[in-house]
């Protein structure tokens, strides 16, 4: 049955004729009437008719013909239908008869569009679409061979593979500026923003948005602000500036409404992405009002697994800060089997992050670590990899200027650079399942022996997870000072341009300083109390607070490991002041006695209350003091109030 159409007498008299002649080509040409007169008027009846008219197309061995409506109709079906799937059955039945398109237009071009049906539910198979499309167009499709760049490095970079992304960036960019195409240029300009951004280049990635941002405006290119405004509120979530996220998430929403969309995959990312800063923020009447705007459009939502992706992940977070710990694991495990449909991995890492929130929230501490193990697992990966990209970067750089053996000799300190990421890949998976294996092992022992050992598991569980953080910052620490720094300064020694050597002085001493700030190396150069003195002296000439101190010698006293737990209580209680206590002077006296070691760290801050502070879910910074101190066998005494400094005191016995 046909769709109802209303939308001439024209398109009747063509559907008429179609419905009624029993001649191939005279119903074909008819087909073709009422699927031009309908197109963006009445979808639904463009795709009906376009399935008649490629199935007779097909059966009179007009493959060409076919191949036109196939590729017309693929972007219907994705965006407006959300069926990429069905698209891409099309297009296979199609491309069976291949051997009959001569033109490399419609060749390439099949290709092409099936590429744009799996972008959205497979990128690896959506960039060997893009491939094939290449190898298919000839040289008198040079505006599809710009596109066919253009989506396919985007399928590079949603990947985190930022060369071949860079690379093809850099073509399509070339390929539009020689066709004048300056509204594509500006798309290609997008793509390498984005690596910017993946690699970490924040700055950078800014400054060249901003510029984005501007044409866009200045080309009275509105609509595409939204994605370059969503990109930039990013870049704030992963710097911590939740102030400029929230802006510019606004700015995107704002765009929205002006231009009245409502039914696209932007619709929905952004209004998931406020509702989940608004949960986090505890506005729930926000939050429910966008959760209503998203249930209104659910059928722009339902079959698009990108869309179903953010939408799942926005009710799994406000369930969750609720409290509804049931329906949050239900929307969690939905968003974490969408991601791993997308082959998405920094979706992976953060369902798995939500995932292990949810269950220790409900006490089931083992599925609690097997995500975080996940969770950690996947974020060394991704740091590898960007570790790994940024040093391809820098490497590509200094390649374009040199011989070809120089080049064969580069590319083959890279596959060894990435046969030891493979390595340190297995070894953390190796480690993570030893790890929960372990847990699992002591806490069935456990549970067998006595039942009412609860408290003492969850406390134990505690502990473990910090000795197993610092193990996983020692590791870290010493693969950036022990392989990516020491290659970064061979390519320091070998490169000419002074602006080159800036760049990669800047991220040698970043690599030093991450480096630093995972493990306090001077524990084992200088010794407890150095370390110690060391950390204050950083602080005090670095920051605007003025720190005094009065530490005694506490060397050999405690084992390595209370070493590292203690130097860490006092670098946390120093960083709680910076950034909480608005103090302009502090104190640190160090007293070591008899029997026991007493630390002491006053502030002249805003003070806060204890038992309100400790009961908020985000106070991580005191419980993990507490649970160091209880690691150590000691206590903690915690004196403030409002408006009136803090003293915060730590004894620990020595044996």
């Amino acid at each position: 049955m046909y769709p109802k159409l209303g939308i001439s007498q024209d398109l009747q008299y063509y559907r008429t004729i179609a419905d009624t002649t029993h001649n191939k080509l005279l119903k074909l040409e008819a087909l073709d009437s009422v699927i031009s007169k309908s197109r963006h008027k009445d979808n639904d009846a463009f795709i009906v008719f376009s399935y008649q008219y490629i199935s007779l197309a097909k059966e009179i061995d007009s493959i060409e013909l076919a191949a036109k409506k196939a590729m017309n109709l693929q972007y219907i079906l994705t965006n407006y239908s959300s069926d990429p799937r069905k698209a891409i059955t099309i297009i296979d039945e199609v491309l069976a008869n291949k051997y009959k398109i001569k033109d490399s237009f419609l060749l390439g071009g099949l290709y092409l569009k099936r590429g744009g049906a799996y972008f959205r539910i497979d990128r690896l198979k959506a960039i060997e679409d893009y491939t094939l499309a290449l190898e298919n167009f000839g040289k008198k499709d040079s505006i599809y061979i710009a596109d066919t760049y253009l989506f396919r490095g985007q399928s590079f970079s949603s990947l985190g593979k930022f060369v071949p992304a860079g690379e093809d960036f850099k073509k399509a960019y070339t390929y539009y500026e020689n066709l004048k195409d300056y509204e594509y240029m500006l798309y290609a300009h997008q793509g390498n923003i984005t690596m910017y951004s993946m690699n970490g280049f924040y700055d950078k990635a800014k400054i060249e948005r901003d510029i984005l941002i501007d044409k866009l405006i200045e080309l009275n290119l509105i609509n595409r602000l939204v994605a370059s405004y969503y990109n930039q509120s990013v870049d704030y979530k992963n710097t911590n500036q939740k102030k400029l996220q929230l802006k510019y998430l606004l700015k995107a929403d704002s765009i929205l409404k002006k231009l009245d969309i409502k039914e696209s995959l932007d619709f929905v990312i952004i209004n998931s992405k406020l509702t989940e800063y608004y949960s986090k923020d505890y506005e729930f009447e926000k939050a429910e009002e966008r959760l209503d705007l998203l249930n209104n459009k659910y059928t722009v939502i339902e079959g698009d697994l990108l869309a179903e992706s953010y939408y799942c992940g926005a009710y799994a977070v406000y369930y969750e800060k609720i409290e509804d710990y049931e329906k949050a694991l239900f929307y969690a495990n939905k968003k974490i089997e969408l991601s791993h449909s997308l082959n998405h991995e920094e979706d992976k890492m953060e369902s798995h992050l939500l995932l292990s929130n949810i269950y220790y929230k409900l006490e089931d501490y083992k599925q609690s670590l097997d995500n975080k193990n996940e969770y950690y697992q996947i974020k060394d990966s991704i740091y590898n990899q960007s570790s790994a990209n940024a040093l391809a970067y820098f490497q590509t750089l200094y390649e374009t200027e040199k011989k070809e053996k120089e080049l064969v000799e580069k590319n083959t300190n890279i596959q060894l650079l990435e046969k030891d990421n493979e390595i340190v890949k297995k070894l953390s998976l190796i480690f993570g399942i030893i790890v929960i294996l372990t847990f699992g092992l002591i806490l069935l022992y456990r549970n067998q022996r006595d039942l009412k050992s609860k408290k003492i598991l969850q406390e134990q569980f505690s502990q473990d997870l910090l000795q197993s953080q610092e193990n996983e910052r020692i590791r870290i620490s010493k693969d950036l000072h022990d392989g990516i720094g020491q290659k970064l300064l061979i390519l320091k020694n070998k490169l000419n341009e002074s602006d080159n050597k800036t760049l990669v002085n800047e991220t040698i001493e970043e690599v030093r300083t991450i480096s630093r700030d995972l493990y306090p190396f001077q524990l084992q150069e200088l010794g407890i109390t150095k370390a110690i003195e060391h950390t204050i002296t950083q602080i005090d000439e670095n920051t605007t607070l003025f720190i005094s101190s009065e530490i005694d010698n506490i060397d050999n006293i405690f084992q390595k490991e209370q070493e590292v737990n203690i130097y860490r209580i006092v670098q946390e209680s120093l960083s709680n002041i910076i950034k909480h206590a608005k103090a302009e002077a502090s104190k640190v006296s160090i007293q070591k006695l008899a029997d026991k070691i007493i630390i002491s760290i006053k502030d002249n801050g805003v003070g806060f209350d204890f038992s309100d502070k400790y009961q908020e879910t985000n106070s991580l910074g005191l419980k993990t003091l507490l649970e160091r101190t209880k690691f150590l066998k000691g206590q903690m005494k915690i004196q403030s109030k409002k408006g009136d400094g803090t003293i915060i005191e730590f004894t620990f016995p020595v044996s």
